[in-house]
Parts: structure tokens; sequence; C-alpha cells
């Protein structure tokens, strides 16, 4: 099976990429399975698949084409400008004709059910889909604890703002971390605090001298693919700072938006090593599906529940949204997406290593070596002025984001760096950015 998906994901990487052009001529499946070292089966299942998705049409007796579909508005952007900054999931790969089957499919299972007001707590059905696909990443819950919101950002605002059983207000932050939560806090006049990441991890020492203070609520962490840094913390990191909530009756609240982009080790998250209920999971599907859905999931410990529910007292998740996901992910569609833009933005990951391998001998840039996700932090030398460095790469139609905007206000400790994002940025396009960068941060240090 897993050869299978590999071989489907590679076919549609070429066609998309341009190697198969529109009205062109497949390989046999004869020669395609020699190519691919398979069965004729295996191809032939394939190229039904990728006929059903409308990528090609076969001909009798003559084979398979590729489909020549006409324009549209994506074919108006900017084809120069090599945007490293869009978090934004590549429009190119979203699955719109499968989803358009989803949603029709759960307008006939729930009818008219899907136009009520619904539960707040999202739907009932839903939800137990949920308890089964979050298990696949060690997170086990019954049904009553997972509560779907509006997007992963609700469930982020609502546990910023509702008392906890500690007692405690003050939040611990990350640094670098999510800008528009960092904004959120401020701007809700949270007390919020700042401890510092790198591409290196995360001063356990510091953590617990944080967490023994007596004043944190909760810690908000990304374990995996971490925005800006794009790292991962390690396992004995995780296992410790379950050890250390469970230790300091200090919660921790593990943001896993990007937990099905991983190609990598199984990967448990600090949810899995949690013994004393201190750990909140929010799960977010705008990364690998359409972020127009507003769909996240929040997994709550039980002491957490009356209070949560007091807050979102709303059916404000669209019920379509829910119903359409659910049979999506039941009928394994979600699953092949998944290990087709997981591998998509792998592969880009690996031709930026390669890239920066390439053109950094120098050493003008820090880069972490990473595999999976859509981050990766480009640290510059201090004596580079980052405004310049941004400006004259704009002037070469590369859009990049600085690090600044991840720090809270007024924490000193900050790293300069851009934050980079391959979401939307093809190998060529990744290869003749990455040259530029380290060219521009080589010659800043002589502006």
């Amino acid at each position: 099976m897993k050869k299978y998906f590999s071989i489907l994901s590679d076919m549609e990487r070429k066609i998309q990429g341009g190697m198969y052009l529109p009205g062109e001529r497949l390989p046999s499946v004869r020669s395609a399975a020699a190519s691919y070292e398979c069965s004729i089966s295996t191809i032939t299942r394939a190229y039904m698949e990728l006929e059903k998705r409308h990528a090609i049409y076969s001909v009798p007796q003559s084979g398979f084409f590729v489909v020549e579909k006409p324009g549209d508005w994506r074919d108006n952007r900017e084809t120069r400008l090599i945007n490293f900054a869009s978090v934004v999931p590549d429009l190119d790969v979203f699955p719109y004709l499968d989803f358009q089957h989803c949603l029709n499919k759960a307008i006939d299972i729930y009818k008219y059910d899907l136009f009520t007001y619904g539960d707040p707590h999202g739907l009932e059905s839903f939800r137990h889909t949920l308890v089964s696909h979050l298990a696949g990443d060690q997170v086990f819950a019954k049904a009553h604890q997972v509560i779907i919101t509006s997007g992963a950002q609700q469930a982020l605002q609502i546990l910023a703002k509702m008392p906890f059983p500690n007692g405690k207000t003050a939040i611990l932050v990350e640094q670098p971390s999510y800008d528009l939560y960092l904004r959120f806090l401020e701007t809700e006049r949270i007390p919020v605090y700042g401890i510092a990441r790198t591409a290196a991890g995360i001063d356990l020492s510091e953590l617990e001298r944080w967490f023994r203070s007596g004043d944190i609520k909760f810690f908000y962490t990304m374990s995996r693919y971490h925005n800006p840094l794009g790292t991962t913390y390690s396992a004995a990191e995780r296992k410790a700072i379950a050890r250390l909530a469970g230790m300091y009756d200090v919660y921790v609240l593990e943001d896993d938006y990007m937990a099905d982009l991983g190609t990598e080790q199984p990967f448990d998250p600090i949810y899995a090593y949690d013994t004393g209920s201190h750990v909140i999971y929010v799960k977010s599907f705008s990364k690998i599906i359409f972020p127009g859905l507003r769909v996240g999931a929040v997994v709550l410990p039980e002491r957490l529940l009356t209070a949560f529910h007091a807050y979102k007292i709303y059916p404000d998740t669209s019920l379509l949204s829910q119903a359409a996901l659910e049979v999506y992910l039941k009928n394994g569609m979600y699953e092949r997406h998944k290990h087709k833009i997981s591998s998509l933005y792998a592969l880009r990951m690996r031709a930026l290593n390669e890239s920066v391998e390439r053109y950094n001998e120098a050493g003008s840039v820090e880069v972490p070596r990473i595999g999976s996700g859509i981050h990766t932090q480009f640290k510059i030398k201090p004596t580079v002025n980052m405004e310049q460095l941004i400006k004259r790469l704009a002037e070469r139609d590369i859009k990049v984001v600085s690090g600044n905007a991840f720090y809270i206000s007024g924490y000193l400790e900050r790293e300069k760096f851009l934050r980079i994002s391959i979401s939307q940025t093809q190998p060529v396009q990744i290869d003749e950015g990455v040259k530029a960068i380290i060219e521009e941060a080589r010659q800043g240090n002589r502006w």
C-alpha cells in the first residue's frame, strides 16, 4: 500500500511539474511497471485513480493522456515571484474534486441536519471519528474530551481567557513563537512571559524555574515543525516537559498544527507522555487541507471541560465542513492526500537543504537541517541590516519574513533571522531563492 501511494504521488508530481505536458501520452502500463519496479496491477490502479481525479484520460487501444485543463484565476499569479513568506498550502495540490464528492456525500447522509445550529461541541459523529484519527498520533481520548472549534485559533484564544484549576494567570510562550497568537495575548492584556527556544532546543532547567515560580497557567508550545523555526523537540525534551507539568501543576498547551506533515520516524506528542492530565492537545487541518473550512479540534483534560464549555457556548463551526471532513477521513481520502502533500513538502525541504549546502560555503547563514513541515530558519549574522536585506531581496522578486515579528514586545534575547516557508515554492524557485538570500547576506556585511 505504501508503494502504491508513493507511485501515485510521484506521477502527480510529474504531471503538475510539467514533466508530462497537457495532451501528452503517459508511459504504457508495462513500461511504467518496469520503471517503478512494481506489478502491472499497481500501475493500472494508479492510472485509474488519476483518471478518477480528472488528471488523465484514457483512449482505447492508445493509452493514457494528460488532461488539458482550461486556465483559471491561478494562471494569473505572478510567476516571477519567489514567495518564501506565505504559509498557505499549495493551491495546486488542494483536493478539490475529492472534497466536492465528500460535500455531496455529507449532504446525502445528513440532509437538513447540516443546516441547523448544531451542537457547540461539534458534530457528535465527527468527534467519534476524530477519536480514532487522533489515536494514530498517540493521542488517546474519549469523544466528550474532543471539542470542535472554528479553526485551531479559537481553541487557543478560549484557553488564554478562561480560568484554570491551578488558579494561575500568566502564560509562558516559546521565543520565538506563533506571531498571531502573541499579538492576541498582548491585545487582550493577558500576562505573558517568554522562554528562549533555538534550533538546538530549549533549556529545561530554565523551563523548570518558570514552572516552579508559581505564576504560570500554561506553557504554549509547538512540539514539532515549530513556527517559525521549523524544528522538532527530541523525545527526551517532550518527556521532560510532560513530567515538569505534572510536578508543578502547570498545564501544557501543545499546538500540533503540523501533525500530518511528518515523513520521518514515528512521533509521540507531549500528550502521549502526560500521566497527570496536564496536557491540552490542539489539532488543525488548515495546513493539509483547505484553510477556509475553519475546522480545528482540542482535546481537553477532564478538569478543563466545564470552563471551556462555558466559554464556547455557540455552535459556530460549520456543520457542513465537519460532515464533509468526516466523510473525507472515513473513506481514506485524507490519508491519501496526507501522504501526497507531506511527500511534496519533504521533497521541497530536501531541495532547500541541498541548495544551502551548495551555496553556503562561507557560512553566511545558519540553517537547521529539517526534513519535513514547511518552515525553516535562516539565521543572519548580527552585522547585517535586516531591513536592507529584505528590501534588496524584494528587488529580486523574493519575498521573505523577518523573525522579529515572532517575539513578544520587550523580549531582548532575539535571534536575527528570516522565517522561510516552502509551501508556495517549487524546487527550481527554492534553489534560485536560496542562492540569492545567501548572496545578499554575504553582501550585507559590507553595506
